[in-house]
């Protein structure tokens, strides 16, 4: 165990760094590095902010990121967070063999399918005399590709991201800088996001541009009849 921010604070004396340097190449705003330094945690949106952030800041300053997230999670993570993790991790790889079980069953059955017809038709054209007059064969309809339930745009400036299916405890998607001209897609029916910079982003809900208000972080819901605050 150590003092996450006593250590931030010293390893960013040791290289004479001030936070105006530091907001600048982590694009993290100083105010959320001052409250790293003085671990005052609730200051920030989100846990997924302060894992991102410190993972971020840590690294800047040449230290283990990962190191620092491990020891904000042993420290101020509940024990039934980590649970929940934990078995939340296990039934996608469920889920996962089941899909591709039917995957399989449905493509033997398609091509057993397929097999009847082209010996019911090869069967039927040996019988018939006279040959119909080829015909021109119609065009396949176009393939419809659906919009996905979020789609990102940093056009404005960069944003720090994090989004995770269902809810704050589920399954990380995406956490990062989102850097102006970079693009961002996820399908699915719910999503949680938190987002720094929302002022910077253009922001579609199954293809329909929506509006965040910006100007301060925001943690929002998507689903696909649009969007809402996410619940304290």
């Amino acid at each position: 165990m150590f003092e996450i921010g006593n250590s931030l604070r010293e390893a960013r004396l040791r290289r004479q760094v001030d936070f105006a340097q530091a907001e600048l190449a982590t694009k993290i705003r100083g105010k959320y590095l001052r409250a790293l330094e003085e671990e005052q945690f609730d200051l920030l949106p989100a846990q997924t902010y302060v894992k991102g952030f410190l993972r971020t800041y840590a690294e800047y300053l040449g230290l283990d990121g990962q190191l620092y997230v491990d020891e904000y999670n042993s420290r101020f993570v509940s024990g039934e967070d980590s649970e929940f993790r934990r078995k939340s991790s296990v039934k996608p790889q469920r889920r996962n063999r089941r899909i591709e079980t039917n995957v399989v069953l449905i493509a033997l059955a398609l091509i057993a399918v397929v097999t009847i017809v082209v010996i019911s038709a090869w069967n039927s054209g040996k019988s018939q005399t006279v040959l119909p007059p080829a015909k021109k064969a119609a065009a396949p309809p176009a393939k419809y590709h659906p919009a996905p339930l979020l789609w990102i745009r940093a056009v404005r400036g960069d944003s720090h991201l994090a989004v995770h299916d269902g809810g704050a405890s589920g399954r990380l998607r995406y956490e990062g800088t989102l850097m102006r001209g970079q693009t961002q897609t996820f399908p699915g029916r719910r999503l949680w996001l938190a987002i720094d910079s929302p002022e910077n982003l253009t922001i579609k809900v199954h293809g329909k541009l929506v509006h965040v208000p910006g100007r301060r972080p925001q943690v929002i819901v998507v689903t696909s009849t649009g969007w809402r605050p996410a619940s304290a």
